[in-house]
């Protein structure tokens, strides 16, 4: 069987994806779609670990995985505001959306991290930072742009966006298309309902 693209990732309620859409629209005008390739609402998510080219057949593997990893972890909340860029603000190549998170996450996504490892999967060298991409900068914006792209997120404040509730993980297949990315969702691992002191 052949081999399919795929990552680990958190999905966002409609509502909240909506408003970050709604949010953003002015950075949206500002800026326009020469500069920026954008995200559509449809596509956030918040990427736990990126596995690359898979194995059809290594798909039960990663099922069986995240199951486990998922069912010893708790539902949580997030928290989504603020406006910022990769790698610095100076030479901005993504754009983002920022998550106030609980150490929860951070705890989740190492034991995905961990799980993926063991699968034989590459770990990630950078750590661990939580974001929703919401443009990309395109590859034929020059120097002269990046001032222009500055300038847009430091004029615009996005406060709270609201909360929202992490209930599962899910493994998503990635296929790039002329028209950007479809994800599809092969799986979905519920997170554990226990709260804190239940044993």
């Amino acid at each position: 069987m052949g081999l399919l693209r795929a990552f680990i990732a958190i999905e966002l309620p409609l509502d909240i994806r909506e408003a970050i859409e709604k949010q953003t629209a002015r950075l949206r005008q500002t800026l326009g779609g020469e500069l920026i390739r954008w995200t559509p609402a449809h596509n956030m998510h918040l990427t736990l670990k990126f596995l690359g080219d898979i194995a059809a057949s290594h798909v039960d593997f990663l099922k069986q995985m995240l199951t486990r990893e998922a069912d010893s972890h708790p539902q949580f909340d997030l928290q989504i505001g603020g406006l910022g860029s990769y790698p610095t603000s100076r030479k901005p190549r993504v754009l983002w959306v920022g998550l106030h998170a609980p150490a929860n996450l951070a705890s989740l996504q190492k034991s995905i991290e961990a799980g993926s490892s063991r699968l034989g999967y590459e770990q990630e060298e950078r750590p661990f930072s939580p974001h929703l991409t919401i443009g990309r900068v395109r590859q034929s914006a020059n120097s002269a742009d990046l001032p222009k792209i500055r300038a847009a997120l430091d004029n615009i404040q996005l406060g709270n966006i609201g909360t929202a509730r992490v209930d599962s993980v899910h493994l998503i297949k990635s296929e790039l298309q002329p028209s950007g990315s479809v994800y599809t969702k092969l799986f979905s691992a519920p997170l554990s309902k226990q709260k804190r002191g239940e044993i």
